[in-house]
């Protein structure tokens, strides 16, 4: 029988490329269609059909405090009614980035800016203005949104979809992206030996989010850190995924490593389309009006993400992470046995309230050996998950989000689902 759901998605192919406003939600790779949804609320969001769905996605990260969150909303609406957009300052962005600085001390100053993607893609341009220099490091596997230049070897829904090379990416831009495995310092190394000179920055994901979580091996960072430094480059964390999430302070509080620049995504807006870069003031005096590096938006500093954002982190900042650490934790390696229960294959990654399960034997600390892990059975976990009401990601290579809305009995529930999972 149709539903509703299916219905849309007919509708969405004959508008929409694929039928979908962003690859991995088309569900190619888990052999389904996706659900259309209606609303959301706290660890839960219903369907256009009425199914209700525990959610483990929260938005590919952001909702840490769960889906409309009361404090988060009335603040929001709250600036609505006073204007959508100004194109103007307004004192929430001030306010707004007194608080990030206040929570991660290394970003003196900040930029405001639309999204993750345009946060990163500024970073780097800001970072070849600074140093001079025109090459990028990034690591095989991470994804620092869908800049030219960031989607050789990017992995997510670039992962997911198997999508060769760079498509549409000329080669002279492709070919100022330098790589290195995540988690491999001598190939860094090494890549400082053969281009020094010519590297403008270092960018990775502190903890690599893209595909399925990876945590950083003891002395990753730190050598990036020291690397940089001696040769002149510098350091970008992108914290989108990571910021506020693996720590209050983010990747480089929980491991003591400042980054020279960090950018962060829509969780400082409380999930709307914002995200903003900052780090050293004497870099970020580049910036203009300041400096010459051009970067500019009418929606930068938008005054209904500001609040919301001022409403999320103010909450955050006393939320009890290491409770939820310990819940994700305990619960995270239930289903991780559950599965190997029934025969199945399974390494678990798992760190604060981040986890992914992989489905292999090998021990998964690059984008190599994520790539080994068995995109079929995680397929069929998926869709019997979701015919018994939990949202998974919809692809084997991105991360399961818990979230401070999440209770111990939509934790149970989702361990029983699993338990008449049948492969």
């Amino acid at each position: 029988m149709s539903s509703t759901s299916q219905a849309y998605f007919k509708r969405a192919q004959n508008i929409l490329p694929g039928g979908v406003n962003s690859p991995v939600r088309a569900c190619k790779s888990v052999g389904c269609e996706p659900l259309f949804i209606d609303r959301a609320s706290g660890s839960r969001m219903w369907t256009v059909d009425g199914a209700e769905l525990l959610d483990f996605v929260m938005s590919w990260g952001p909702m840490l405090l769960g889906h409309a969150n009361p404090a988060v909303e009335e603040a929001a609406i709250g600036a609505l009614k006073n204007g959508a957009s100004f194109g103007a300052p307004c004192p929430a962005e001030v306010v707004l980035g007194e608080l990030i600085r206040e929570i991660m001390p290394g970003m003196e100053q900040v930029r405001m800016v639309s999204s993750g993607t345009e946060a990163t893609m500024s970073a780097v341009r800001l970072a070849r203005g600074f140093t001079g220099r025109a090459k990028v490091l990034k690591f095989d596997g991470c994804y620092h949104g869908h800049s030219d230049g960031f989607l050789v070897s990017a992995g997510s829904g670039v992962a997911t979809l198997c999508i060769p090379g760079t498509p549409g990416v000329p080669d002279a831009i492709a070919n100022l992206t330098l790589l290195a495995p995540y988690n491999d310092l001598a190939a860094v190394e090494a890549q400082f030996a053969a281009h020094g000179a010519d590297i403008a920055c270092v960018i990775v994901e502190p903890v690599a989010g893209n595909v399925g979580l990876i945590a950083p091996a003891p002395g990753f960072l730190q050598g990036l850190r020291e690397l940089c430094t001696r040769n002149g480059a510098l350091l970008i964390f992108d914290e989108v995924i990571t910021g506020f999430r693996v720590a209050l302070g983010g990747a480089q509080a929980r491991f003591g490593v400042r980054p020279d620049l960090t950018t962060l995504g829509k969780i400082i807006g409380g999930g709307f389309p914002v995200g903003c870069y900052g780090g050293k003031r004497e870099i970020m005096a580049h910036i203009a009006p300041s400096g010459p590096v051009y970067q500019a938006g009418t929606l930068s500093g938008n005054p209904v993400a500001m609040a919301a954002g001022i409403a999320t982190l103010t909450q955050l900042a006393k939320c009890d992470y290491d409770a939820l650490e310990r819940r994700t934790k305990a619960f995270a390696e239930e289903l991780a046995n559950i599965l190997r229960s029934k025969g199945q294959d399974v390494v678990l990654n798992q760190l604060a309230s981040l986890f992914t399960l992989f489905f292999t034997k090998t021990p998964v600390t690059d984008y190599a050996t994520a790539k080994t892990s068995d995109s079929a059975a995680y397929g069929e976990f998926y869709r019997q998950m979701r015919a018994r009401g939990v949202n998974l990601a919809p692809s084997g290579f991105e991360c399961g989000f818990t979230s401070f809305a999440h209770t111990d009995a939509d934790l149970e529930k989702t361990l029983e689902a699993a338990r008449q999972v049948a492969f």
